[in-house]
């Protein structure tokens, strides 16, 4: 990563070390002429058709999120736009993990991919692109009920439990998207990448909170709808950056469903159109499906079932106890008694103890670098939970500095040794540490042996909630998942950076008037070296006809374009939407 440039906008600043870490550079100068003219036509074909269909905040959204018709928007842009209304934005390269996307979220940045579509996809790509972040999410943020749903997703989604197959079709999904968009990729190479995509989502075994969340977010933020299943509008981003999608999602055959938390038993595949979208009548009603869906998450129910979430998910997962005292690490065992209730936890490797998210002074990774064990429940004997203990209570009871005390949980675990330190806060005992210090089960088996050294109990009746991830990130400092693919940059040979001379020249033509005379040396030289090219080619007609030019040269470029939309069915809605541009302009606010 790069210098930090946070833009000037307190929310990019506000990000914590392991969110930047994706955080590359927009090289805005990297885009090329044909890139702002594939924004460009994307931009007025979705001014068009979504100020129709698209939910109404859309259109005056694409203002107050800083973007234009005529050019792509610098970072910088959006970040002075994005401020006013509490949110930020920063590019990364593709993909990233779906943990670190949802917590971008829950701190109100959007995620933008540097990179642009190639114009052979201009309808839609399978990649993450600058069309898709920003004039696909980015206006819609402008509705405050709508920005608040977004927010609150990503910390709900910061907080579930992924597994090692959700990451390795994570790295199956954007291998595929890297290789859709490289100009010369192989089919056959991306015949093998769509089919190892689908294994892996044939075998994903039972879905993981975050694969669930994740036909959650699919179904709202990337391609919902609202309003009433007979007339529903566009909120998805997923649509409103696809303008061969926004259209067919509207069609009879594309099934509409009433949005409900049955949503995530539909599963979807980001190479395909869909075959289903779900509407719902409100942004509150987003909110509820949500809520519906994280009380069944392990950060809602904790106990053993969350225990045993994190052990399944071999990651880092936090479990915070009753008295508040937070244990972060990889869980790999824990214990229930007759009924179900968890009574000891362990995790193995590099662990660290926190309280409200703050790493307790003394109890990193490096001093708890074997992992750490801890009974859960109350004492034998006890009607009051020992974290509910004032000192003067725990005294009398014979827990005291310098003491040595036998403590006999009502699981049969007992611990025995010598009071050495009692931490509390927030009116709750959290932490006793023994000197000479051994802990048994009911049977007698050994859980901790004073040979180990200082044993540190957590205090807690019970596991409240159980989390991916540290409580203090920063402090934990956590290898998070993070791809070893780049996306690809393309080296241009000479006929391109030809190519990209013509669409400058139209560019600058189309910004700074003048004499037409020289755009017929651009279409003569299109005729001859770059007869594939329809885009160009349109812009110059646009041009021509704008400024009521009767010209044989209109003729010639008009012809020429209705001949290539017979003999390339992929270019005929393009062109033909094209043409209805021509003839019906969009209006000029937009264009800056």
């Amino acid at each position: 990563m790069s210098q930090f440039n946070n833009f000037g906008n307190p929310q990019v600043a506000a990000l914590p070390a392991h969110l930047k870490q994706f955080i590359v550079d927009q090289q805005y100068e990297h885009y090329t002429p044909i890139d702002h003219a594939v924004w460009r036509y994307v931009m007025r074909q979705n001014y068009s058709y979504l100020k129709d269909v698209a939910y109404y905040p859309y259109i005056p959204g694409l203002e107050k999120a800083g973007l234009s018709i005529e050019k792509i928007p610098s970072l910088q842009e959006m970040n002075n736009a994005l401020a006013k209304i509490g949110w930020g934005a920063v590019t990364v390269d593709g993909f990233i993990p779906p943990a670190a996307f949802m917590e971008y979220q829950a701190y109100r940045v959007l995620v933008i991919a540097a990179d642009i579509r190639q114009l052979k996809h201009i309808e839609y790509t399978p990649a993450p692109d600058i069309i898709h972040e920003s004039a696909g999410h980015a206006p819609i943020i402008a509705d405050k009920d709508y920005h608040e749903y977004l927010s609150y997703f990503g910390s709900i989604g910061a907080k579930a439990m992924f597994s090692a197959q959700d990451f390795e079709l994570y790295e199956a999904i954007r291998a595929l998207s890297i290789l859709k968009e490289m100009p010369d990729a192989d089919e056959a190479a991306i015949k093998a990448a769509e089919e190892l995509v689908s294994y892996r989502q044939e075998n994903m075994g039972e879905p993981s909170e975050m694969a669930l969340l994740s036909r959650l977010h699919w179904w709202t933020v990337e391609y919902g709808l609202i309003g009433s299943i007979e007339n529903p509008k566009i909120y998805g981003a997923g649509l409103l950056s696809s303008i061969g999608e926004s259209v067919s999602c509207m069609m009879d055959d594309i099934k509409k469903l009433p949005y409900t938390i049955d949503a995530i038993n539909y599963t979807y595949d980001i190479t395909k159109t869909q075959p289903q979208l779900f509407v719902t009548p409100t942004f509150q009603n987003l909110i509820d499906v949500l809520e519906t869906f994280a009380n069944t998450m392990s950060f809602r129910k904790g106990g053993a079932y969350g225990l045993q979430k994190a052990i399944e998910s071999k990651n880092t997962c936090t479990a915070v106890y009753s008295s508040g005292l937070q244990v972060s690490g990889t869980f790999n065992e824990s214990r229930v008694n007759a009924d179900g209730e968890l009574i000891f936890i362990k995790t193995t490797g590099p662990s660290a103890l926190a309280v409200d998210n703050k790493q307790l002074n003394g109890h990193g990774k490096d001093y708890h670098k074997d992992g750490f064990s801890s009974p859960v429940g109350k004492l034998k004997g006890h009607a009051m939970p020992l974290e509910n203990l004032a000192v003067t209570e725990l005294n009398y009871f014979g827990i005291e500095e310098g003491k040595t005390v036998v403590l006999n949980f009502e699981s049969g675990i007992t611990v025995n040794g010598l009071v050495k330190s009692i931490l509390s806060s927030n009116g709750k005992t959290q932490l006793i540490t023994f000197t000479d210090c051994t802990v048994t089960d009911k049977d007698g088996n050994i859980l901790f042996d004073p040979s180990w050294g200082l044993y540190d109990m957590a205090v807690g009746e019970k596991i409240t909630a159980v989390f991916c991830g540290a409580a203090d990130k920063e402090a934990f400092v956590e290898i998070v998942y993070k791809s070893v693919t780049s996306t690809h940059h393309t080296v241009y040979d000479d006929d391109t950076i030809e190519l990209h001379k013509l669409y400058q020249q139209v560019r600058n033509r189309r910004h700074t008037g003048g004499d037409f005379g020289f755009l017929g040396n651009v279409w003569v030289i299109l005729q001859r070296k770059h007869q594939d090219d329809w885009l160009c080619a349109l812009e110059i007609l646009e041009i021509l006809d704008h400024e009521d030019v009767e010209h044989q040269l209109a003729m010639e470029i008009r012809k020429f374009l209705e001949q290539k939309a017979i003999s390339n069915p992929e270019c005929k809605k393009l062109i033909t939407d094209g043409f209805y541009l021509i003839k019906h302009p969009v209006e000029q606010k937009l264009v800056v």
